[in-house]
């Protein structure tokens, strides 16, 4: 029995119930200078607009949204919600703010951006985060062939966990030295896979690229040159050998396993432990039109979260086979659960465990933390998607317009208040998680000081540094 997230994780009990059925992370950071918490009003009442479409993407974590809807918990609050899968993230994030869309499942640097005016400028909101890990980056076949034998083994002669980047580098010289590029694929620009994989790539000696000033594509100066393919294309785009890898979520890394085109080399939490990953977004002028319908949808959401971690993921089973149907996820019940149920498996017989690859509600999964927003604007400016240098305080106050933990917690406090979520779910906090490790470079992350955690990066955009056509220029 593994600890899932808080809870003791049985899978025996889950994968019995698919048969039948077919550390707490810190909440207290570092406090403002008047020692205050973040409050929330109670926003309770009749909701102003019953009737709602919500988006998403086919991927494990939309869970949140498919179970609040299955199982009832939109009814509950008085919502009647349609769920509409989305082509892409760049479809997705216009519908919201085209208003096709009354919310959706996004990537957690989409409202960031938007507000910043990085490609598209909308003033968007992220009251919930809808989870935490959840990724994994996957190489093709034949460069795991190419870096297996190089790779520490354990006892029984599996690789050893976390990969390290630094064993691809010999394949990506090897691939200059034929003068072909080496590409790999993500899901977006703006999103968690983008940021992990230049992480990882970055962590291991090797040259994700920049961004010039309005520049989309990434790959000035790039060792490895990134590009956008949609989440359920990436096996396509593996097998057809356009990528050599990727970064995405569930269950895109496992299809490629179970289709024997790719081998997972390392999960998000390995990179960053317990990273946040999508968010549940929508306008801000939605949420200050319509305050008791954000309020009813954040706590059926908040519900659904709750249900996908409690009993020892009990739920899961039955969880895994909603999401299997084509209107969610659409892939195979077993795909699914490969990644879902405490486990994740790398190759045929190496699966292993991972007991906190997908959390919901545990280790306040749901709350949306400035610091998360500010490692998302961290990373946009280590990579020339932020053109130039900003303080501090620009880097809190954007956060505060985005990231919004009144609204959650007025929505969570509600349920406390009623009984259905536990007092200790929700945290006392001023919004920051303190001090964070847990990367695979070992750099500790601290929210409070933005502009001397971006120093501490050997590759990256330093104090002073811009990018051009021509490369990085500046102290």
């Amino acid at each position: 029995m593994a600890i899932l997230g808080g809870f003791s994780f049985d899978r025996r009990g889950v994968l019995a119930a698919m048969l039948a059925s077919a550390a707490l992370v810190g909440c207290s950071g570092s406090p403002d200078e008047t020692g205050g918490t973040v409050a929330a009003a109670n926003l309770d009442g009749a909701v102003e607009k019953a009737n709602l479409t919500l988006g998403f993407i086919k991927l494990t974590d939309m869970a949140p949204l498919a179970i609040a809807k299955e199982k009832g918990f939109f009814a509950e609050e008085g919502l009647n919600v349609t769920l509409e899968p989305q082509a892409n993230w760049k479809v997705l994030l216009d519908g919201v703010i085209g208003g096709q869309l009354d919310g959706a499942h996004m990537l957690a640097g989409q409202p960031i951006a938007a507000t910043i005016g990085y490609g598209t400028k909308a003033d968007l909101i992220a009251p919930l985060s809808l989870d935490l890990n959840g990724n994994a980056i996957t190489l093709s076949n034949k460069v795991w062939d190419m870096i297996e034998p190089d790779l520490p083994k354990m006892a029984d002669g599996r690789p050893q966990h976390p990969i390290s980047a630094k064993y691809l580098k010999p394949v990506v010289e090897q691939f200059e030295s034929e003068g072909k590029p080496f590409n790999m694929g993500m899901v977006f620009p703006v999103s968690t896979h983008n940021y992990e994989l230049r992480y990882w790539l970055a962590a291991g000696g090797l040259k994700p690229g920049y961004y010039s000033d309005g520049d989309v594509q990434g790959v000035i100066d790039a060792d490895v040159k990134l590009s956008v393919t949609p989440p359920p294309q990436m096996p396509a785009t593996l097998e057809a050998g356009t990528i050599e890898g990727y970064c995405v979520g569930e269950p895109w890394n496992q299809a490629a396993v179970f289709k024997k085109i790719g081998v997972p080399v390392i999960t998000d939490d390995q990179i960053w432990n317990d990273n946040p990953e999508k968010v549940f977004g929508l306008r801000e002028d939605f949420a200050e039109k319509y305050p008791a319908t954000t309020a009813a949808m954040l706590r059926a959401i908040i519900k659904a979260q709750q249900w996908l971690d409690t009993d020892g993921g009990a739920n899961r089973a039955e969880a895994v086979e909603i999401l299997s149907r084509p209107n969610y996820v659409g892939a195979d019940a077993e795909v699914i659960a490969a990644s879902m149920t405490g486990v994740f498996t790398f190759e045929p017989g190496d699966t292993r465990e991972a007991e906190g690859f997908n959390i919901f509600f545990n280790k306040y999964a749901g709350y949306p933390y400035y610091s998360d927003a500010i490692w998302y604007l961290t990373q946009m400016r280590r990579w020339g998607q932020i053109a130039a240098d900003k303080d501090d305080n620009w880097y809190f106050d954007t956060a505060k317009a985005v990231y919004r933990p009144d609204l959650y917690l007025a929505a969570a406090n509600k349920l406390v208040e009623d009984g259905v979520i536990p007092a200790d779910s929700v945290p006392e906090t001023d919004g920051y998680r303190g001090e964070q490790m847990g990367f695979i470079d070992g750099i500790i992350y601290d929210g409070s000081k933005p502009n001397e955690y971006l120093g501490k990066f050997p590759i990256g955009l330093k104090q002073g540094q811009r990018v051009t056509a021509a490369g990085v220029s500046g102290s």
